[in-house]
């Protein structure tokens, strides 16, 4: 059997192998971002079974779907909440829920050596499912996304509102707030969960570094290596840039 680890942080990997290996499962490839995942596809024999994170570094996993037609078993392994992934589940061998319980896991891998057998009749409706979950994922429905961000000054708590935040940066493993009257407020999150608060319509996280709302685009300009640059109206402290796998979505989004 073999098996493939897509997962976002490669201490998480080196953790999940640990486990597999006790349940003499061997990972011969761990993958850490969209970009890598899709050049290894396109290079490598599929494997049998993946083992995938739905958040990665550069964008959603099902984006690698998209671009390559992959017909191996899925064993999701994800932080998302328990009722998308419910809704979903239909073809793809299990979903276990970070921090990954042990007995789940064994439970998980039963599962799919059970059904080895009919691997190549079932997984050709995996591209259904990643579509459909996809869908969920970026779907309002039955979600609320954050207005308003607590940050402390001091001893004191200072409430910050999304209509007063020119971008969100990440510098030095923290994560800041940047508001219209060039201050910047570190906050106790990250930008992969931000990202999921935010309301996408109003919201696009450009980089790595950045995410920057609709309305604080000042002006857009075309840059090396077919990226972008983004001109916000007060933020000077480093280049805002547009990805280059990010800058078909990024057009798709501003309309």
């Amino acid at each position: 059997m073999i098996t493939l680890i897509i997962e976002d942080e490669k201490p998480a990997a080196r953790l999940l192998q640990r486990k597999l290996e006790k349940l003499d499962v061997t990972v011969e490839t761990m993958l850490h971002s969209v970009e890598e995942s899709v050049q290894w596809f396109r290079n490598n024999p599929h494997p049998d079974l993946i083992f995938l994170d739905i958040q990665l570094s550069d964008g959603l996993s099902f984006e690698i779907f998209e671009m390559i037609d992959i017909k191996s078993a899925i064993i999701f392994t994800t932080a998302y909440d328990e009722y998308a992934l419910k809704a979903f589940k239909l073809n793809s061998i299990d979903y276990l829920l970070k921090p990954i319980d042990e007995e789940d896991l064994e439970v998980a891998v039963s599962k799919y050596k059970s059904r080895i057998p009919k691997a190549a009749t079932e997984t050709s409706n995996l591209q259904l499912d990643f579509e459909q979950i996809r869908q969920m994922l970026s779907n309002p429905f039955e979600k609320t996304y954050k207005k308003r961000f607590t940050v402390k000054i001091g001893q004191h708590l200072k409430v910050i509102t999304t209509d007063e935040i020119e971008c969100f940066f990440s510098e030095n493993k923290g994560t800041y707030i940047h508001t219209y009257d060039n201050r910047d407020y570190l906050i106790d999150s990250t930008l992969e969960i931000v990202e999921q608060e935010l309301d996408k319509k109003d919201f696009f996280r450009v980089s790595r570094k950045f995410i920057v709302p609709l309305k604080a685009i000042k002006e857009i300009q075309v840059y090396t290596n077919s990226r972008l640059k983004v001109i916000l109206p007060t933020y000077k402290e480093d280049e805002v840039i547009v990805s280059r796998e990010k800058v078909q979505d990024f057009k798709a989004w501003l309309g």
